[in-house]
């Protein structure tokens, strides 16, 4: 479990790290473009020294070995960093493994982070991400390993609740069933609350494949949740 005080540097033995309200996720295109906002002054003048990245100073003080700096990392990126994995894996306890895992691999490696190559938030994304990515993989193994369940016609989690927890309950469940990275896509634009730009590069795409993910992803989400619709009619 992860906390914010208390904290002790553990050994990491897996593989190097990579250089909450949701919009509506049916209308519309996702957020709008950002674009870096930099315009070099002269020539020869880097936009990367022009900008620095919030999260510089607090990386850096990680990297020298400072819980303080770790606490204080863990308090200010724990929410997003759990909801992505809580989106991705549909499972709390596993999402909560991945933040673990991930703020190991932070408090190991962010000596190795450099400033103007990616930001720092979309450098923990992509670690978070795949985590996610692993334990998806596995479980897809394991269930093609296993035989089939049998039909539960035990009542839908969302029966019983009122209309907009039902609703929230409902996209939820479609958003576990479409495929992973129009899930992924969908996660960082609506949720995660990040630009197409931003979104494209934790998943290293190009926008225009980003966007059609996006697009894609509303398509599966809109059928299945007809389809919940019809099956309860």
């Amino acid at each position: 479990m992860i906390r914010g005080k208390g904290w002790t540097k553990r050994a990491h033995a897996g593989p190097q790290p990579f250089d909450t309200a949701p919009a509506p996720l049916l209308s519309g295109g996702g957020r709008e473009n950002r674009s870096a906002g930099c315009t070099a002054p002269r020539p020869g003048f880097s936009c990367a020294r022009m900008t620095q990245d919030p999260d510089a100073d607090l990386v850096r003080r990680v990297a020298a070995g400072e819980p303080a700096a770790m606490r204080a990392m863990v308090a200010t990126k724990l929410p997003r960093l759990l909801a992505l994995a809580t989106r991705m894996l549909g499972d709390r306890a596993e999402a909560e493994d991945v933040a673990q895992e991930t703020f190991l691999r932070i408090w190991k490696h962010a000596g190795t982070w450099r400033q103007g190559r990616a930001k720092f938030d979309t450098w923990t994304h992509r670690v978070a991400l795949n985590l996610c990515h692993d334990r998806l993989r596995r479980k897809r193994e394991v269930s093609m390993a296993e035989p089939p369940d049998l039909t539960d016609t035990a009542p839908l989690p969302d029966a019983g609740l009122g209309a907009e927890e039902a609703g929230r309950l409902r996209v939820e469940r479609a958003l576990q069933a479409i495929a992973p990275r129009q899930r992924e896509a969908i996660i960082l634009v609506y949720y995660q609350e990040m630009s197409n730009i931003e979104a494209a590069a934790v998943m290293q795409v190009s926008v225009d494949a980003l966007e059609s993910l996006l697009a894609r992803g509303r398509r599966a989400l809109q059928q299945m949740l007809v389809q919940d619709e019809e099956g309860e009619a």
